[in-house]
């Protein structure tokens, strides 16, 4: 087993040790960083035009709660090994296999990062007038710059960007119901063209899930399984519910599903800048730091590196990708959720909870009953009737612990 020859505080290939553990507050700003995600605003109000107000506290309710499910079962078992998404998927899908999913992880995440790149430097370039290209230069190498210092630095800027992004959506929410009429006007809105529960839950789920499959990355610094459930669980329901009520206002009362193009209509535009800026900087930096751990394990290079190469192609790609990356990535991220099935299927089901220490285990090249489960989770997500994400991850689940238990027989480690 391979292990860096130098002391790697972001462990890119080994189990995090104790002393690099992380308390109970620590691990919620960075979860909460996660989980302040651009994308899930916009789902907020495409839910918040389809919905009355509490059919959409229904819906994301709902939607959190199977999140919260999923991610919670990966939080578990990355706090219980100290390993990331990417080591994990070493033990089920082999050491080779495993080149499989950090390939669709880190290529997705290099993706979104160079897509947040643009989403900030173009309405900023729209205000100053400054020059397009600069503007995604200086804020690549910046949002690069801190990915690079790992899970410190993450932890740092989302202990500034999550409760400054709260007060300045809370205040704009507050704003927009004083100008409108209150809370109850909200609640009194009928939508012009509903939406079914069922979709909006749907909506919600998948807005998110492939991110989700992440969460070992981040939660596996956590102290105890505790923490890492607890605070998992918090950003999931807090976090991200949030992020969706703000997109629902504005969709709701300006017709804005995004928290900076409300707050220029509100006439803060210097707020607007600066709660954009911060809301795309935790995702991109989360983006990047997990595409750095995926390539890491594909190349065995140190993170920091990856992240240093990844940060340069998704900023010098921005544009580009802003313009016509995005269908191919929600492409991909039908691809991810499950691969978070293969790991819980795993870890809980076919061993146990009983994984042999990383450093100690004997790790196959390549194993197939990983793969198949996965291709199958895709093509349930492609065409099975339903929730796309959860049959996705039903399905590699009931598949690999067919192939595994069944088939192959294999016993607890």
């Amino acid at each position: 087993m391979e292990s860096p020859s130098h002391y790697d505080h972001d462990f890119s290939l080994s189990a995090v040790d104790a002393k690099s553990k992380k308390g109970f507050w620590a691990m919620l700003l960075v979860m909460l960083g996660f989980t302040f995600f651009s994308a899930s605003m916009w789902a907020g109000g495409k839910l918040g035009a389809g919905l009355t107000a509490s059919k959409f506290i229904t819906a994301i309710l709902a939607g959190n709660l199977i999140l919260g499910i999923y991610t919670g079962l990966l939080a578990l078992i990355a706090s219980r090994t100290g390993l990331s998404t990417h080591l994990l998927a070493r033990y089920s899908f082999g050491e080779r296999g495993s080149i499989l999913p950090s390939f669709l992880l880190g290529i997705t995440q290099v993706g979104w990062f160079g897509v947040g790149v643009a989403m900030f430097a173009i309405p900023v370039q729209k205000v100053t007038g400054l020059n397009i290209y600069l503007l995604v230069i200086v804020s690549g190498l910046i949002m690069t710059a801190t990915a690079w210092f790992g899970i410190k630095a993450l932890t740092v800027l989302s202990s500034i960007a999550v409760p400054s992004i709260t007060v300045l959506g809370l205040m704009s929410v507050g704003k927009a119901f004083n100008d409108f009429g209150g809370t109850s006007v909200w609640f009194d809105i009928v939508p012009e063209n509903p939406m079914t529960l069922y979709s909006a839950i749907g909506i919600c789920v998948a807005s998110f899930i492939s991110g989700g499959t992440l969460t070992p990355d981040f939660t596996r610094f956590s102290k105890s399984s505790k923490i890492a459930l607890s605070t998992t669980l918090i950003a999931f329901f807090l976090g991200n519910s949030l992020m969706f009520f703000f997109g629902a206002v504005g969709s709701a009362f300006y017709q804005q599903s995004d928290i900076s193009d409300v707050l220029m209509n509100q006439g803060m535009i210097v707020w607007a800048m600066i709660i954009l800026g911060l809301n795309i900087w935790t995702t991109n930096d989360n983006a990047l730091y997990a595409s750095g751990l995926g390539f890491s394990n594909i190349t065995r290079l140190p993170k920091k590196i990856m992240v240093i190469v990844n940060g340069i192609i998704g900023t010098l790609l921005a544009l580009y990708l802003y313009n016509n990356f995005v269908g191919f990535l929600n492409v991909l991220n039908s691809m991810l959720p499950s691969i978070g099935g293969v790991l819980i299927a795993d870890y809980f089901l076919v061993h146990k909870s009983k994984y042999i220490a990383f450093a100690e285990k004997k790790i196959s090249k390549f194993r197939w009953s990983a793969v198949v489960a996965w291709g199958f989770g895709v093509l349930a997500a492609t065409y099975l009737p339903g929730i796309a994400p959860v049959n996705s991850v039903v399905s590699s689940i009931v598949v690999y612990v067919i192939i595994e238990k069944v088939i192959l027989k294999t016993e607890t480690l």
